[in-house]
């Protein structure tokens, strides 16, 4: 899994999977589209605003839902 974010455009792109052939793009929500193969997998999910819906003070937490442990990665733009 890769987690990118653009500061210029304030968009986010978590990949799940290397993208295919055939890769269809969902749109979700104005802030949120998913990108889907054709048996239904998820390849990847655009953040559009990332700034509003996934960073808080320039750092992404990421919490182990089954030990409660927290990690967090600055951005430096």
């Amino acid at each position: 899994m890769d987690i990118t974010y653009d500061p210029r455009y304030n968009i986010a792109y978590i990949r799940l999977r290397r993208k295919i052939a055939g890769v269809k793009t969902v749109k979700v929500s104005e802030d949120m589209n998913i990108d889907l193969s054709p048996d239904g997998k998820v390849y990847g999910i655009e953040l559009l605003n990332a700034g509003e819906q996934l960073i808080k003070g320039k750092k992404i937490s990421f919490v182990d839902e089954s030990t409660g442990k927290t990690r967090e990665l600055r951005l430096v733009s």
